[in-house]
């Protein structure tokens, strides 16, 4: 299966504590929770291009299946990553204590991230 393509949010769960918890400040906690982001990603073979763009803030990560690279996450902390993926619809990747699940079905993903006992869940629609 093919991720690329452009995602618009649809929908999230959990926004504002997650966001806590990874230590955002409040003020961009509530700039950004009610922001339709746009994800773009880029995949050839192996290797993936991701664009996240919330507001004026842009998050890019590129990584290849199976090895090692570096990712930002949503705080701007740039981490060692390694992201597999299981099946042929599910990218899955540990950063730092956190872990993340993107899976496609059909023109929906689904992206989970999941801190200790609090979950977030991102549910965007091709566009």
């Amino acid at each position: 299966m093919n991720f690329t393509g452009k995602y618009e949010l649809q929908s999230q769960e959990n926004f504002e504590p997650f966001m806590k918890a990874l230590g955002l400040p409040d003020d961009q906690i509530q700039k950004g929770k009610d922001i339709k982001s746009i994800s773009e990603i880029v995949q050839d073979g192996k290797k993936f291009k991701v664009t996240v763009t919330t507001g004026s803030k842009v998050l890019h990560n590129e990584f290849t299946v199976g090895e090692e690279c570096e990712m930002e996450m949503l705080t701007g902390e740039k981490v060692k990553a390694v992201v597999q993926l299981e099946g042929n619809n599910r990218l899955v990747a540990n950063l730092k204590g956190l872990k993340s699940v993107t899976e496609l079905n059909g023109d929906t993903i689904t992206n989970t991230l999941t801190m200790g006992d609090l979950t977030y869940k991102r549910i965007s629609k091709r566009i």
